[in-house]
């Protein structure tokens, strides 16, 4: 089936690329530009009023990548529609359901930012509410659709059976976890969707290890769409991809986790972006109880950029240990 990833991954980039000729250029007529915080680094000051919202070209380029795909693959294919194969389905399609939910959320706080021009969009737990309320849905569908396994692959150790009064809250957290931290790791020009890029490409291989076709699919669609982002946000970044995007990309990236049966691949393949919010817990907590700070500026990246690294040295790297974990989970997965 390389034929559907070549037409995935055209369709893809091709819709955010030319998508964004003509985006871009509305966002700075409508005056959706990014305003910086006061506490970031100052030189992002540079940075201030550049078009923010611009998540929503490979957005498009990734649902109708996958819509066109996916839907000419079932009418050429109807064994896709039989068996286990219904449950991969539904892991697709909820996949993306919960993604474009978890970008509105993200919509939502953009437009707040925008319009007021401030950098302090929803408050913090307006977001978990709803974000909450969305990973529980997706959760639902999974259930409704038949997939009731809770049954945790635990990466190099096997698998562990674990109750489902205790699964599904877990999942819930992690599901909120995850897409929160995507959300922190858009801070640097590019540094997301070149990150999100290569833990697609992780999530691929995985995929293409287990003949799982849909998974494959969003792998490649958000690969493409991420590369057609990329001509528009590499440093120096014409377009942010804004709260609206990189929560659409926090919720591809757990799709394809769930997509695989394999959430905790993501300690592996999203080891940048847990990192990226540890190191704001334990720059918190340490400041609250010691009066001290472990980083020089949180997220990690920032203390990267403190230290004297460039945005395209920090991406590159961030990139390279995705792609380490992403080898590292394919090894995992061989005894899944």
């Amino acid at each position: 089936m390389n034929g559907y990833f070549v037409l995935t991954a055209a369709v893809s980039f091709g819709v955010t690329a030319l998508l964004g000729l003509w985006l871009i250029p509305f966002l700075r007529r409508l005056k959706y530009g990014q305003t910086i915080l006061e506490i970031g680094p100052a030189w992002h000051k540079n940075k201030q009023g550049t078009p923010t919202m611009g998540g929503l070209m490979f957005i498009a380029g990734v649902l109708c990548a996958v819509a066109s795909s996916f839907s000419a693959a079932l009418l050429a294919h109807p064994e896709l529609t039989q068996g286990y194969h219904r449950i991969l389905n539904t892991r697709l399609v909820a996949g993306l359901l919960m993604a474009a939910g978890f970008s509105l959320i993200g919509f939502a706080d953009d437009y707040v930012k925008v319009a007021k021009k401030q950098n302090l969009g929803l408050t913090p737990g307006q977001k978990l509410v709803v974000q909450f309320l969305v990973a529980i849905l997706y959760l639902w569908s999974l259930i409704a659709a038949g997939d009731t396994s809770t049954v945790l692959f635990i990466p190099f150790f096997g698998q562990l059976a674990l109750a489902p009064w205790l699964y599904y809250p877990l999942c819930a957290v992690g599901i909120v976890y995850i897409v929160n931290s995507v959300n922190l790791t858009d801070g640097l020009d590019g540094l997301a969707a070149s990150v999100t890029t290569m833990a697609s490409f992780g999530f691929l291989a995985v995929a293409m290890l287990l003949q799982n076709f849909q998974t494959e699919l969003l792998a490649v669609a958000v690969a493409g769409g991420c590369i057609g982002f990329l001509i528009y946000n590499f440093y120096p970044a014409k377009v942010f991809m804004g709260d609206t995007g990189s929560m659409f990309l926090g919720g591809c990236v757990v799709a394809m986790a769930f997509g695989v049966g394999a959430p905790l691949l993501l300690g592996l393949i999203g080891l940048i972006y847990i990192c990226e919010s540890l190191s704001v817990v334990i720059q918190v907590i340490s400041f609250k109880t010691t009066g001290r700070r472990i980083f020089k500026m949180s997220p990690i990246h920032h203390h990267f950029e403190m230290s004297g690294y460039t945005e395209v040295q920090i991406g590159f790297a961030f990139s390279l240990i995705t792609v380490i974990g992403s080898l590292l989970a394919f090894l995992a997965a061989r005894g899944f």
